[in-house]
């Protein structure tokens, strides 16, 4: 006797086998449990189909109907997440968004998966991977409970509003921080290009890092550097935003250091990581040294050297 059919179209093919191995593994365990079912798979030119069919007479389905479909439908949104999730996904992004660079492609992707992988902010709220998991799920479970026939994709696109409205509004939050990242990436780029030209005016800059925005520059004779003797360089003809990040940076590219020691508690920081991208191998991190253990303790701030 057949309980139900899931039906895939022919370009899910590869997925709905993948999803056959998952649903017979499960009637595995339903039939411990005193359910006895089984699926078969039968592929098609156009679709391919899953049918829970029932062992008869064993099987009675005032006790066992509702444990073998919510045994279904948690497989099913289970596999979703694991395997089709992406697909749809990517459906999104090359179908409503036009991407057709399979690299600028996975780099959306990513960015997807950093947003769908994040905790949500109340340990109280489930997991978001479990919290769409059941949803999914609940939907699957009442839809069965009323058909014996289900289009898998169709039900994912046009019964399931709140999931596929979360994917989308996960696709274009990915894809605004992609092209404010590839903005940085050439912002960057045209710093480093800035800093390449620029022909060097002292031999080393040492600036302290106290931590948040706090940064003091010295020379190499530890004492602060005066940049209005410099010419200035600002990035606000880069047509950029300032900000703290940028001054910084602008203040050392109006410096030139030949080369930069950075002394801080915090090397993780952006602006560390910033500056170390922008001047390469002309920069690097000190977390501890006799200099920036005086400075940055406050003691002795105007006696570095004994």
């Amino acid at each position: 006797m057949e309980l139900f059919a899931l039906t895939l179209p022919k370009e899910w093919a590869s997925y709905a086998d993948k999803l056959y191995v998952r649903l017979s593994l499960a009637a595995r365990d339903l039939h411990t449990a005193g359910h006895p079912v089984r699926f078969e798979c039968d592929a098609y030119k156009s679709h391919t189909v899953l049918r829970c069919v029932a062992a008869l007479p064993e099987f009675q389905l005032n006790v066992s109907g509702t444990p073998v479909i919510r045994s279904a439908a948690e497989t099913v949104a289970a596999y979703v997440l694991d395997e089709m999730e992406r697909k749809l996904l990517r459906d999104i992004v090359v179908g409503q968004y036009h991407y057709d660079d399979e690299a600028e492609v996975a780099s959306i992707e990513q960015y997807c998966r950093q947003v769908l992988n994040q905790p949500e902010p109340s340990a109280d709220m489930p997991k978001p991977r479990q919290r769409r998991q059941n949803k999914i799920a609940d939907a699957l479970t009442a839809y069965l409970e009323e058909h014996n026939g289900l289009n898998l994709i169709g039900f994912i696109r046009f019964r399931l509003a709140d999931y596929m409205n979360e994917l989308c509004e996960v696709a274009e939050y990915a894809i605004d921080e992609y092209i404010m990242d590839q903005q940085y990436q050439e912002f960057i780029s045209l710093l480093k290009y800035f800093v390449y030209i620029q022909e060097t005016k002292i031999p080393v800059a040492h600036l302290m890092h106290r931590g948040g925005n706090e940064f003091t520059m010295y020379n190499d004779q530890m004492k602060p550097i005066d940049t209005d003797q410099f010419e200035g360089f600002t990035v606000e003809l880069l047509d950029k935003e300032i900000n703290f990040e940028d001054m910084i940076v602008s203040t050392l590219i109006s410096v030139s250091p030949q080369q930069i020691v950075i002394h801080t508690r915090e090397p993780e920081e952006q602006v560390i990581k910033t500056i170390l991208q922008i001047f390469e191998n002309r920069a690097r991190v000190c977390t501890y040294c006799k200099v920036c253990g005086t400075v940055l303790t406050g003691k002795n701030k105007d006696q570095l050297y004994p």
